[in-house]
């Protein structure tokens, strides 16, 4: 076939035609096949590209065996690089921006875990040993570590669903212990098996939606904390949280809803104003503290228990406990805990890596997403077995972080150092801390969840992934949070099938006076070629979408079959496909070629390929080993050339033997 194919690839001709089209010295290119490579060595480069896109053995190439195992444990151990350089300056910048995310990561641990429907002082305790453990194990400076508002909110739906915790509270704290484990083996195991491309199943616009439904739902759970409510509904949706809400309008407290508007309105204005001058922002990191400290000074004073407004209760002394043995695997309930583990895990990965990356960004150095999964999977699965439920990086704590200088993960040190010292030396301080202020500060920080301007902006873009962002906001609103989830993630993925069995197809035409060969629907200047129907196919050809292509095609041919009814006898003469954009092939997309060829040259046409790459070419010559799929006189490197060699034959018939 090779030799065939070089008869002609040097083919020079000259030719001026009366369409107006004019052909200067075309030289005939030949189309290449990739070089010879073994089938073992194609499955390690296609395995390699799969999972290791970013190729982490690369730096151990050429190295010594005491180098390798040097840089092996700085690969696992990301301190092992920054902590033999590590300077006073350095520390300096960390004890601030440390100090400054324990002031917010003290009163939103606290509010977290009520949140999750698990003891307060357990969200002290996922603010202590994670952190801990991420230091030494994460790629990113700027994560701050601990309980984050939409986890806590997942873990405590879905496990109250089936679990009481005011009625089977140490059952229930079992129950959370063991998710948190299952949470993070699933993460650790996406990590250091490299599949971290599930978690891109979570689309920016489901994200959005997802986290402004949320958003809503935690706000309207903390009105139980903010009016004073005693009997609240156990269940999320919109409708039996309001309704709850109105049912209970006789326990409602003006006293409760009088402090829970004042610190509202503080926290809501501290936010506002780090917003509008960033250099404030520590207006807005040590708020949540300042209220916590001036809400539990005023509720000792004034004896505010005895006029309605509930308080924590007391709160043990000392570090976590271990808690190993309180993990459930042989219970009734293990299909619950991991179920819930996966869909936390997922979601709490989702935000860490996100944020990771975005501030990973802003300070210009690489944040592994496969180790961060792996640092977070086991920061959860150990955390589990110390009294920790699921944590991960949190934006809101993030952003402080960095807005206060932090230079290394030595900032996650020092935040758990102080809440080491709050767990040894100052809980019985929280003893009379109301829980209308944990509510107020738990608004306030998902209140940025709530992102406008970017659903805006989505609409503008691409009103299919704004309806995705819709499903999962409604979902969440009115069906529950994690089937919510679970119907925007599903259209997200219909999304991916449409495009992948629904590939795009144009019809190309010339841009007069160059040899460029364009999108007729979006090019107007550009001109079909009489006799010519060049199509250009946009997508893979697989078994999903051979079915379409063929029907699209022959449609493509009718259509043009239909304009040329008028005439005496159509000019159509050969149906051009660019494949430029088609990446790869299956055997489903081979038998596609061979159908086709046969239903065009019943219609009288001829089917000319064009720039088959890579795997495609490979995949064809192979096929056409018993197969007439690539003859020389029908397969051309570019548009440009086949056409002007196809024109030459038309016009002198003689060429068919060059």
């Amino acid at each position: 076939m090779e030799s065939n194919v070089s008869n002609f690839n040097n083919f020079i001709f000259n030719s001026h035609h009366g369409d107006g089209l004019e052909m200067g010295p075309i030289e005939i290119h030949k189309v290449s096949t990739p070089p010879h490579q073994s089938t073992l060595v194609k499955f390690k480069n296609r395995l390699k590209e799969t999972f290791f896109p970013d190729d982490p053995l690369r730096q151990f190439k050429g190295q010594s065996l005491k180098q390798k195992w040097i840089l092996g444990a700085q690969y696992f151990f990301p301190i092992l690089q920054w902590g033999p350089n590590y300077s006073l300056n350095l520390l300096k910048s960390d004890i601030i921006s440390g100090l400054t995310i324990a002031s917010l990561a003290i009163p939103q641990g606290i509010s977290y875990a009520n949140l999750a429907n698990l003891p307060p002082i357990i969200g002290l305790y996922s603010s202590f040993v994670p952190p801990l453990i991420y230091a030494a194990l994460g790629s990113s400076r700027d994560l701050a570590v601990g309980p984050v508002s939409i986890a806590s909110l997942v873990l405590g739906s879905m496990l109250r669903q089936e679990v009481s915790p005011t009625e089977d509270p140490i059952l229930f704290l079992q129950l959370g212990l063991t998710t948190t484990f299952f949470a993070g083996v699933f993460q650790a195991s996406l990590g250091f098996l490299r599949l971290g491309f599930i978690i891109d199943f979570m689309s920016r616009a489901t994200l959005l939606g997802f986290m402004a439904g949320a958003a809503i739902i935690v706000s309207l759970q903390q009105l139980k904390g903010l009016l004073g409510i005693t009997h609240f509904t156990n269940q999320m949706g919109i409708v039996a949280v309001l309704t709850s809400v109105f049912h209970t309008t006789n326990e409602w407290s003006w006293q409760t809803i009088l402090m829970g508007v004042c610190f509202l309105v503080f926290l809501l204005a501290t936010r506002h104003v780090s917003m509008k001058r960033p250099k404030l922002f520590w207006v807005s990191a040590g708020a949540p503290l300042f209220c916590v400290i001036l809400a539990t000074a005023f509720t000792f004073a004034f004896k505010a228990k005895n006029h309605g407004i509930s308080v924590i209760g007391k709160l043990e002394k000392g570090l976590n406990p271990p808690s190993y043995n309180m993990l459930q695997f042989g219970s009734k309930y293990l299909g619950l805990t991991i179920k819930t583990g996966i869909i936390t895990g997922v979601l709490s990965l989702t935000e860490g890596i996100a944020v990771g990356r975005t501030f990973a960004a802003l300070k210009n150095y690489q944040v592994d997403g496969n180790k961060e999964m792996i640092a977070i999977g086991i920061m959860n699965a150990v955390g589990s077995t110390t009294s920790c439920y699921v944590t991960t990086g949190a934006f809101s704590r993030s952003a402080v972080n960095n807005q206060a200088g932090c230079k290394t993960a030595a900032s996650n040190i020092i935040m758990a150092v102080t809440v080491m010292v709050t767990l040894l030396f100052l809980m019985p301080l929280f003893q009379y801390t109301p829980n209308v202020v944990l509510g107020a500060i738990i608004v306030t920080a998902v209140v940025g969840l709530i992102d406008i301007p970017s659903a805006l902006q989505i609409w503008k873009v691409d009103k299919y992934d704004f309806l995705v962002m819709l499903c999962a906001f409604f979902g969440v609103l009115f069906i529950s949070v994690q089937n919510g989830l679970a119907i925007a993630v599903g259209i997200s993925i219909l999304k991916i099938l449409l495009q992948v069995t629904r590939p795009k197809t144009v019809i190309l035409g010339k841009i007069p006076g160059t040899d460029i060969y364009r999108n007729l629907f979006q090019y107007k200047e550009a001109v079909s070629i009489p006799g010519f129907l060049i199509i250009g196919i946009e997508a893979p050809i697989n078994f999903a979408n051979t079915t379409y292509l063929k029907e699209r095609i022959t449609r493509w041919v009718e259509d043009f079959e239909m304009e040329e009814a008028s005439k005496t006898e159509s000019n159509l003469k050969f149906a051009v496909l660019d494949l430029s954009s088609v990446s790869a092939i299956d055997t489903n997309g081979i038998s596609f070629f061979k159908d086709l060829r046969f239903l065009l040259e019943k219609k009288g046409l001829e089917l000319i390929l064009v720039n088959p790459i890579g795997e495609v070419m490979e995949k064809l010559q192979r096929a056409a080993e018993t197969q007439t799929l690539l003859r020389p006189e029908g397969l051309f490197l570019t548009v440009g050339e086949a056409v002007a060699f196809l024109l030459s034959t038309i016009k002198n018939p003689v060429a068919n033997n060059v």
